[in-house]
């Protein structure tokens, strides 16, 4: 079994940055050359992430509406969307390692996720 050390502190740390990567990234690695949706699936889902990560309760969560479960079965669907997405969509080069290395690293933070503790109720 892997240790699972990603807290919820250290995934909302993580949030808004890899959501700016999502914008930044297919401008900076031209992605959208081979196939446009490989560059709009991209920016669409980093303008969500952003969004997500807004509403979420957590610490840096600014409005805190939607429970930090919700957060990361979403990101969960996008790990596996992003591992499927250049199979489906038929990506190439660049585009179908950018999708595949991003999903398999979304899917490995959800799943190295460390539950916050219980409280003990005597």
């Amino acid at each position: 079994m892997l240790p699972r050390f990603i807290t919820k502190s250290i995934h909302a740390y993580l949030d808004y940055p890899v959501a700016l990567g999502l914008i930044a990234m297919p401008f900076l690695f031209g992605l959208g050359a081979g196939n446009m949706l490989a560059f709009w699936l991209s920016v669409v889902t980093g303008v969500a992430a952003f969004a997500l990560t807004v509403l979420t309760d957590h610490h840096l969560g600014v409005f805190r509406v939607l429970p930090y479960s919700l957060h990361l079965a979403v990101d969960g669907l996008v790990g596996v969307a992003f591992v499927a997405a250049p199979l489906l969509l038929g990506f190439a080069g660049i585009e179908f390692w950018y999708y595949v290395v991003l999903g398999l690293t979304v899917l490995a933070v959800v799943g190295l996720h460390k539950p916050d503790e219980e409280p003990v109720v005597a």
